[in-house]
């Protein structure tokens, strides 16, 4: 059984549906007025319909390819009323976050790679990094996994300090050289530690600094040829922490990443926090890297497996357009 079967409960379904409450009202609301008083889906709607979910932050991009495949539904199944637009959105919603994924990653530990499992994890200062990896090594340990977090934040101030007491709360391992030494050298030898201890993860962080691009890409490439040097094909994954709150600047720092280094899946922090939820719906299509966690408020258990039918399912329950 997945860890998304034992874990995804009723409660974390109502934890999802009410850290979308946000982004649900406000999108809602500005469709119902848009389409109050309208019997039929026309070209003044659909114009009206590309403000909002750009307003929304689903972004530019994302938004024109939703409207193209509405106008082309409407031509072909002559969709009229404002509960099939409902449906109708719905649908092109979920179709576009399958596209970016083949399966549903629910489970961490790939059978076909051995121990240790290294996870590099990068982002800007503020998005949640830290606390996002502490949570995350929480559901590992509730799996029964060994793990040790190594503290490749070796600039920012305090940055060791707080991944020592996640550890610590966690009750996971903890590897540093302290302030102020080579992040690739803490690469290396965190899964050194990790191949020495039997642990079955290893979560590297690193330094959430974007200076330029150039920086971010030389400085990324030689963590993560570090990790290779000591274990073949490590990292495993590159996980790239986002701040939903942010919303089109999240966009912006996806594009920076995306091309420093090859980040493999996404955590989205602070859903809970914001109307700008739509912002997940815009990465995911844009960018085609799956999403794979979703935080969805301060407690320890706040950090979902992302799943992109109960995503939607949270964004459209008990909502009509026109219902308002």
């Amino acid at each position: 059984m997945s860890f998304f079967n034992r874990f995804f409960t009723k409660d974390k379904k109502e934890e999802l549906d009410k850290s979308l409450e946000k982004t649900k009202s406000g999108l809602f609301d500005k469709l119902a007025r848009a389409v109050a008083g309208k019997d039929s889906i026309d070209v003044e709607f659909l114009d009206e319909l590309e403000s909002i979910l750009i307003s929304s932050d689903v972004g530019l991009d994302t938004t024109v390819r939703i409207i193209d495949r509405i106008e082309a539904r409407v031509a072909k199944d002559k969709y009229v009323s404002a509960k099939e637009l409902n449906d109708l959105l719905r649908d092109e919603i979920v179709q576009l976050l399958s596209e970016n994924e083949k399966v549903e990653l629910f489970d961490w530990l790939p059978p076909e790679v051995s121990k240790p499992y290294v996870l590099l994890v990068v982002g800007v200062n503020g998005v949640g990094k830290t606390t996002t990896i502490g949570k995350l090594a929480h559901q590992l340990k509730l799996q029964g996994k060994k793990v040790v977090l190594g503290a490749g934040d070796t600039f920012r101030a305090a940055a060791v300090d707080q991944l020592k007491i996640w550890a610590e709360r966690v009750g996971c391992d903890f590897f540093s050289k302290g302030m102020n030494t080579d992040p690739a050298a803490v690469a290396y030898e965190t899964v050194q530690y990790a191949q020495n201890n039997d642990c079955d993860v290893a979560i590297i962080d690193t330094a959430g600094r974007l200076h330029t691009k150039l920086h971010l890409m030389k400085e990324l490439t030689k963590i993560r040829n570090s990790a290779n040097k000591k274990m073949e094909g490590a990292p495993h994954d590159v996980m790239l922490v986002l701040d939903a709150t942010t919303g089109q600047n999240a966009i912006e720092q996806a594009k920076a990443f995306t091309e420093a280094t090859d980040v493999t899946c996404l955590a989205l922090t602070k859903l809970d926090g914001t109307a700008k939820g739509g912002v997940a719906i815009g990465i995911s299509d844009q960018f085609k890297i799956p999403i794979r966690y979703i935080g969805v408020g301060e407690s320890i258990e706040a950090l979902q497996i992302f799943n992109k039918k109960a995503f939607v399912e949270g964004l459209f329950s008990g909502e009509q357009v026109g219902s308002a």
